[in-house]
């Protein structure tokens, strides 16, 4: 197969949007997500559906609340 055809570029493009596809798809577990009221960092436990404080703060979140009294 020639590096120049089409039929390789095709291959190519779908092999990475499958890749781009697959970290997605497992990166979403993990989010950290932000605490409104406190601006602590939080992930949430899948095996009990509670969050889990890791004991961060969002910077922009508190320069946000200190506008905001």
């Amino acid at each position: 197969m020639d590096i120049y055809s089409s039929k390789f570029a095709i291959i190519v493009i779908i092999a990475l949007l499958g890749i781009l596809g697959l970290q997605v798809m497992t990166n979403s577990n993990d989010a950290q997500l932000i605490d409104a009221e406190t601006c602590e960092l939080y992930v949430m436990d899948p095996n009990i559906n509670a969050k889990k404080y890791l004991n961060e703060f969002d910077q922009k979140c508190l320069d946000f609340k200190s506008l905001n009294p």
